[in-house]
């Protein structure tokens, strides 16, 4: 504080009015709100930085744990400190004692089970060498003595616990064959006497089932130490009423939905009976009945893992006085309970799912709803007993899952009882339900941890409220006596233990000086009963993160993994909610810390090895590998539907949707994840490239499954990359070069996909070209066929147009244009100046009448044809732009600026080396240069092409060409009828001249009337707007007429209505593709400028230095 760094010469003026503590209070509060403010600023910069950071945490993908648990750093003796010695002294004997046991319990746990359960296990039983089980028994023998040592201080602990509360009231085999060969073993034979003599030792100890009879048969009368237990009648008589008030409390909690640990406590007081036999050698028959008849309702209690007891076989071999009372029908009775226990227990399981499965599911609505919301200061009480409440209530549903889980599975394995699918399937999803209570408290770690503190704080301040208003009961009673000081002196430590943190030393304190605290009815009956609901909650909260861990620990599946094939089989049966695997394969993982402990092999490494492989290869078999065949099977049926190879109807057959198991995040198990999706993937990549490398022909095949898988499944595959030089990647660039008059005739063009089809072939297959294909073969060949390819298009145009001018220069055509020219000029002010449909029928109908040829073709139809190998060659050259464009930039991609190209020729001339390099360096550049020159100059063939044959078209000898523009109206209609009959076939068995695509006749019209210069003429028709105006016309009349016939009932007529109506319809539509093909056709002439526009902009360009456009092609030239 500033107060504190004033001189010391200044103290005696020193003067505080107050206002520095106010200051430093305005102070405090601020920064306090400047934290907050910046708190809540880093978390919201964090969350939009990234979804995954915030307060849910990731079971698979934590580096860091928390822990809750409170540590203790003050001794018993610090803590255990009252004004009365005497009480002091034993607390703290039974505190240290308490504490011991818990020791104990825990190294039990551990460390000595699991290494006695994993005995035998990590080694393949078909391949045991001669001399291994002998091995491992040797390396077991210190583990053994270890736990020799444990169980002797085991039976001192017992001996001292009995004689403080007295004192308070008044293998033999493989040695013979180490024997026989100690040579083998390396072991000198006067070491095996004594050796032999600690074995046999230690079987009579540990390996003979008497560990816990020798313990309660111990001698507890110690004359030396003047002890006396046996003869102790009020020790008896108390030990005998404890054990009556603990069951009493057992029983009543036993089976009810509040039943946490009341199991382990039932066992633990059929021990204590059992004791008490043994040291007193007196029976209560009572009690003993009572305990037997718990075993209706609690048949088995599982121990640990898969250890299970049956207290009725236990209560009549440890207590055989009390057993002889029983008669044998009784007896038998009990036996037979455990198989009505497991029928019951089979035929109620699926209830017992679906009820868990509601309770979950809401307690874990409960659980986000409640930890999502901030604290309120003025409802903070209320809102941390509803967090202690939701939190308890998962540990509840936890413990009531586990022991349903446990008990049915290991009664199930120990009766050796075959189990039901259907149960084994019940159990996995009570087990999927366990590991998500503890996924769920997981994900919001950071969370509670917060709340565990406050929650705690709250409950042991509403402990030491009711310990306070006992103390003062007992304050404000005068009377003196012993009993009543040592009563205070015990709420007075409870008091002390409880002030500080929740350690469970504090608690072992509190609860043990309660025990005194609550004699002499210090606590009414209505305090005492929720002070130990409080104390109970204090235990539970203090240890929440370990109690959960206990409760949800799935351990014990490692000796149930048997049921793992069948629970894969129903998830992959059940792919709807197939990311309920996470939870199995967190359970499979308990087992992991467990077998850390197994001692007979050389690493538990090896055990840890052997389990990941046994799981690896059930889910391998069971689900990934079925996976991988079934995705498989689906991909090829769908690519072959044409060959109808079984029925695939979903309403015959059923559907399963398998892409749910693509949608599975990795799952973790030991130090791998498991992707699925990459799994698969990965499966279908090398499947098919090895197929593909065997049949090269199927590629196309392959890559249609490829296509079908990512767009189906969602699956990212990886492109094959196998030579593209193989005689199904579509004719060479030559060959079509060299017969482009049979190409442009054979094959169809499609605009938008730029791809070339293949009219009809005598093969399954049509061939196709496309970019691809012409990339390939400019790499193949070189740049330079580009260019010779556009030259001879321009010789095949030559002749080709030679035709198209006599067509129209033809009497029978030309008449007919000029009349029909006249005709549009007189009608347009009539008719909204749009040309009309009747007329461009007429004119298709009349050139059928001047003739026919052989095929049924009319001049029209010759002329069409004519035209659409105009455009195919158009889209031939647009192709080799595209192509070229491809090759160049593949091969130029690694060249880093295309403006700026070093000259290495002169760079190697600088640096003086040799004429090799300098001639190296000159190729290398000529090869950039003409690579740039090709990528940004050689494009132009289409404006070459028209500037070519434009100043011949337009010139006045030509001037027949000039009606070209009042034809395409009837050519329109002649394409339309054709088109339509062409897909029609498509549907047919003889698909003979069937086709669904024909662009070349919309990019030859485009060319010409470019050429012509007539686009503003051809536009001046309002054309395709007199088509939408006569179909729609017609459709608006079909349907008021369906109005009408509807209404009459006539259904023949009717039907042809629809009929009429899908014509029309159709008509449209191909009207309108035609329109959208020829608008984007005009877009590559640059149909928005004409011919004056276009001289006008090359004299501007003229204009510019060294801005030549013409002349700059290969290509132009030498088509010139």
């Amino acid at each position: 504080m500033a107060v504190e760094t004033i001189a010391p010469d200044w103290e005696f003026d020193r003067f505080d009015d107050g206002s520095q503590k106010i200051h430093t209070e305005v102070q405090l509060k601020n920064y306090s709100k400047f934290l907050e403010e910046y708190t809540s600023q880093l978390k919201g910069i964090e969350e939009a930085l990234d979804d995954s950071i915030g307060d849910v945490w990731d079971f698979t993908l934590d580096p860091i744990a928390l822990k809750l648990l409170p540590y203790e750093q003050t001794s018993l003796l610090e803590l255990i400190k009252t004004d009365n010695k005497v009480l002091n002294k034993v607390v703290t004997v039974y505190a240290a004692l308490c504490g011991e046991v818990k020791k104990l319990k825990y190294e039990a746990e551990t460390k000595f089970y699991n290494g006695l359960l994993f005995y035998g296990e990590g080694v393949c039983e078909t391949s045991v060498l001669e001399g291994e089980s002998q091995i491992q028994m040797g390396r077991f023998i210190s583990f053994l003595q270890e736990l020799s040592c444990f169980v002797s201080r085991c039976y001192e602990v017992v001996v001292c616990i009995i004689h403080q509360l007295a004192a308070l009231y008044n293998s033999s085999k493989l040695l013979k064959s180490v024997h026989h060969n100690p040579g083998k073993f390396s072991i000198p034979e006067e070491k095996l006497k004594p050796f032999e003599k600690l074995l046999l030792k230690l079987e009579g100890q540990l390996l003979d089932g008497m560990i816990m009879q020798a313990c309660v048969e111990q001698r507890f009368d110690d004359p030396a130490e003047a002890v006396a237990v046996s003869k102790n009648s009020s020790f008896a008589e108390e030990f005998a009423f404890n054990i009556r008030s603990i069951f009493t409390n057992v029983e009543s909690k036993i089976g009810e939905p509040s039943e946490i640990d009341q199991r382990d406590k039932y066992a633990a007081v059929c021990g204590l009976f059992v004791l008490h036999f043994h040291i007193f050698r007196s029976v209560d028959k009572k009690l003993y009945k009572a305990l037997l008849d718990i075993c209706k309702k609690v048949p088995a209690v599982t121990l640990i893992a898969n250890i299970v007891w049956f207290p009725d076989a236990f209560l009549t071999v440890k207590v055989p006085a009390a057993a002889k009372l029983m008669d044998k029908k009784s007896l038998q009775t009990m036996k037979a309970q455990r198989d009505t226990y497991l029928q019951q227990r089979a035929q109620t399981l699926t209830k017992d799912v679906q009820s868990y499965y509601v309770f979950v599911t809401s307690w874990m609505m409960k659980m986000e709803s409640i930890l999502s919301k901030e604290n309120k200061s003025d409802k903070l009480a209320e809102d941390l007993n509803s967090r202690c409440n939701v939190f308890v209530q998962g540990i509840l549903y936890a413990y009531s899952i586990g022991t349903i889980i446990k008990t049915t599975m290991n009664m199930y394995m120990s009766m050796q009882r075959p189990m039901t699918k259907t149960s084994v399937k019940a159990l996995c999803r009570l087990v999927e339900l366990l590991k998500a209570v503890e996924h769920t408290f997981h994900r919001r770690s950071m969370v509670v941890a917060d709340s565990v503190s406050l929650i705690t704080l709250q409950l042991q301040s509403q402990a030491l409220s009711a310990i306070s208003n006992a103390k003062k009961r007992v304050i404000s009673d005068k009377k003196y006596s012993e009993q009543r000081l040592d009563v205070l002196s015990s709420l007075v430590l409870a008091e002390n233990a409880l002030s500080g943190p929740s350690t469970k030393e504090r608690r072992l304190v509190a609860s043990l000086a309660l025990c005194v605290g609550t004699q002499l009815k210090t606590f009414k009956d209505e305090e005492l009963l929720p002070l130990q609901v409080v104390l109970k909650k204090l235990d539970l909260i203090s240890e929440l993160c370990e109690r959960v861990r206990l409760q949800c620990d799935c351990s014990f599946l490692y000796w149930h993994r048997a049921v793992f094939p069948i629970y894969l089989d129903n998830v992959y049966d059940n792919a709807v909610d197939a990311a309920r695997m996470h939870y199995m394969f967190s359970a499979l993982r308990d087992s992991v810390p467990c077998m850390l402990y197994a001692k007979h092999l050389e690493s538990c490494d090896q055990l840890l090895e052997c389990f990941d492989k046994e799981i690896m290869d059930v889910f391998n078999e069971h689900l990934l590998n079925k996976l991988c065949k079934e995705i498989e099977k689906d991909l090829r049926l769908s690519v072959h539907t044409h060959l109808k190879l079984d029925d695939r109807n979903p309403f015959k057959v059923g559907l399963k949707d398998l892409a749910h198991f693509f949608s599975v995040k990795p799952i973790r198990f030991f130090n791998r994840f498991i992707h699925i999706k990459a799994y698969v993937t990965h499966y279908l990549d090398k499947t098919f490239y090895n197929l593909t490398t065997v049949a090269l022909h199927d590629w196309a095949t392959y890559s249609e499954m490829r296509n079908l898988a990512t767009e189906r499944y969602g699956l990212t595959m990886t492109e094959a990359h196998l030579p593209s030089q193989t005689l199904e990647q579509g004719l060479d660039v030559l060959e079509i070069m060299r017969n482009i008059h049979v190409f442009v005739s054979r094959y169809l063009y499609n605009l938008n996909n730029q791809i070339f089809i293949e009219k009809a072939s005598n093969n399954k297959h049509l061939n196709t070209i496309n970019i691809r294909h012409v990339a390939n073969s400019i790499r193949t060949h070189g740049t330079g066929i580009m260019n010779t390819t556009v030259n001879f298009t321009y010789q095949f145009l030559r002749k080709k147009f030679y035709i198209f001018s006599q067509f129209m220069y033809d009497e029978h055509i030309k008449s007919r244009l000029i009349k029909d020219i006249r005709f549009f000029r007189e009608i347009k002010d009539q008719s909204d100046h749009k040309y009309p449909f009747e007329r461009a029928e007429k004119f298709n109908r009349g050139i059928r009448k001047l003739g026919l040829t052989p095929d049924g073709q009319s001049y029209l139809d010759q002329f069409r044809q004519l035209i659409s190998q105009i455009g195919n060659a158009m889209g031939y050259v647009r192709m080799i732009r595209s192509g070229g464009l491809h090759c160049c930039s593949s091969a130029i991609r690694f060249v880093p600026d295309l403006e700026d190209i070093v000259n290495f020729e002169e760079l190697v001339k600088e640096e003086g080396l040799s004429e090799e390099t300098q001639r190296s360096a000159s190729v290398l550049d000529s090869v950039l240069s003409d690579l740039t020159s090709n990528s940004a100059e050689g494009t132009e063939y289409f404006k070459m092409l028209v500037a070519v044959f434009a100043p011949e078209f337009r010139s006045a000898k030509n001037m027949h060409l000039r009606n070209f523009y009042m034809i395409v109206p009837p050519l329109a209609v002649n394409f339309v009828e054709h088109s339509i009959s062409c897909k029609e076939k498509l549907n047919k068995k003889n698909k003979t001249g069937a086709a669904f695509t024909d662009d070349g006749f919309a990019m030859g019209v485009a060319y010409i009337l470019k050429l012509l210069d007539q686009y503003l003429e051809f536009d001046s028709l309002h054309w395709f707007q007199a088509v939408r105006d006569k179909y729609r016309k017609e459709l608006s009349v079909v349907a008021k007429e369906q109005t009408v016939q509807s209404a009459g009932q006539d259904e023949k007529l009717l039907q042809t209505m629809n009929l009429t109506q899908k014509r029309l319809d159709v008509c449209l539509q191909e009207f309108e593709l035609l329109y959208f093909s020829l608008s984007s056709a005009r877009i590559f002439f640059r149909a928005d400028q004409t011919a004056a526009e276009e001289t006008q902009e090359k004299k501007d360009e003229a204009g510019k230095v060294g801005m030549s456009p013409e002349g700059s092609t290969p290509a132009e030239s030498s088509s010139k």
